[in-house]
């Protein structure tokens, strides 16, 4: 490592920047593995994935004056043991990642008092920092700064940091050198693919369109059907290919905590200023209201549990048609006189075509 990456190393290591690596920038030899994942259809509802696709192969397109790109890790807990009582106790799921302030946030900040104490240094340099923004394989570029390895369950692995950790970037243009790409430790475990509740993973790859973590968060619409039971109780995100993981058999979970576990049916009593008041400054906002309370009604409709029918046949007069038709699934799976009636009802009043063929459905089913 050259002194100019020590000092880097360093000065992150000091602000809490737990991984940094350094690589020179380069064209990603990924064209086509990005081609085909986009031409099948991969990207789901996150078109703007399908943007700027030469800039993610080829960042100094976008940035001809960098040199080099400086990856970084931020640990994060891991989340506490899942609760076996979710369905008698009507909670849901909230992946670890997202409790307390929006991590964009939390790493941007110290992003940029890395940015102040490298200028202090080298005061001609330019420093640019991103945290999941903009077209950067952040992965790809963590690999390649010798953070970590790209694991069978498609996250960036670390022999002692597991995978609990964010990724952020600095592009520069100071000229940094390269290192050594880390060897996969992933061997023959499977562990990932068979753990995964929706089947999203094969063999080094990922369909978001199957995974937890894109239909609750990037996924706009409905949930298709086949998937909603295999979601369980995850209303944010999903962590379940990490607890699964042995690189991460060391992480120290913390105690169980409400924010990751809340209670469904309040939530799904939230208006539009209570959803705001509740979430202001989370990474939660990210589903925007519709899409939290549609993920809320699924998870309560898996409960199975009849004390979930009142807050439902509530949801049913929701002014949002995404989460009347969502609590309209709940109630069909639930079944039983009230929730079948309540749904009858709401059927012959509702001016939504999407909504009013999942209430249509429920009835039927």
């Amino acid at each position: 490592m050259i002194a100019a990456d020590r000092h880097i190393a360093r000065e992150a290591h000091a602000l809490g920047f737990s991984l940094v690596g350094c690589a020179p920038l380069d064209v990603l030899p990924r064209e086509e593995f990005l081609t085909g994942w986009l031409a099948d259809g991969r990207a789901g509802e996150m078109h703007y994935l399908e943007r700027r696709q030469a800039e993610r192969l080829e960042p100094r397109r976008a940035w001809p004056w960098a040199r080099s790109i400086v990856a970084l890790g931020v640990p994060y807990q891991p989340p506490p043991p899942p609760r076996s009582d979710w369905r008698h106790e009507l909670r849901g799921r909230v992946a670890a990642y997202a409790l307390g302030r929006d991590y964009h946030d939390r790493v941007g900040g110290l992003l940029r008092r890395l940015i102040a104490s490298l200028s202090a240094r080298w005061p001609a340099a330019t420093f640019r920092p991103y945290v999941d923004t903009g077209p950067i394989l952040e992965r790809e570029w963590a690999m390649r700064g010798g953070l970590g390895w790209i694991g069978r369950n498609t996250l960036l692995l670390h022999r002692h940091a597991g995978s609990y950790f964010f990724l952020a970037e600095l592009m520069t243009d100071l000229v940094l050198d390269a290192v050594p790409l880390p060897a996969d430790h992933c061997g023959t475990c499977t562990r990932c693919l068979s753990g995964c509740p929706t089947g999203a993973l094969t063999d080094y790859a990922m369909d978001p369109r199957r995974c937890i973590s894109y239909l609750t968060i990037e996924h706009r619409t409905a949930i298709p059907v086949t998937l909603r039971p295999a979601m369980e109780n995850w209303i944010f995100g999903c962590d379940v290919c990490q607890e699964v993981c042995p690189w991460n058999r060391d992480a120290r979970a913390p105690a169980a905590d409400d924010e990751l576990a809340p209670f469904l049916p309040e939530l799904l009593a939230l208006d539009a200023a209570g959803f705001r008041a509740r979430f202001r400054g989370t990474a939660v906002t990210r589903t925007r209201r519709a899409g939290l309370l549609r993920n809320v009604a699924v998870a309560l409709g898996n409960t199975g549990n009849p004390r979930a029918v009142p807050s439902l046949v509530e949801a049913l007069a929701d002014p949002e048609p995404l989460v009347r038709g969502h609590a309209g699934w709940a109630l069909g799976r639930l079944g039983g006189h009230s929730a079948r009636a309540a749904v009858e009802r709401a059927h012959r009043g509702e001016p939504d075509p999407a909504a009013r063929a999942e209430l249509e459905a429920a009835l039927a089913g």
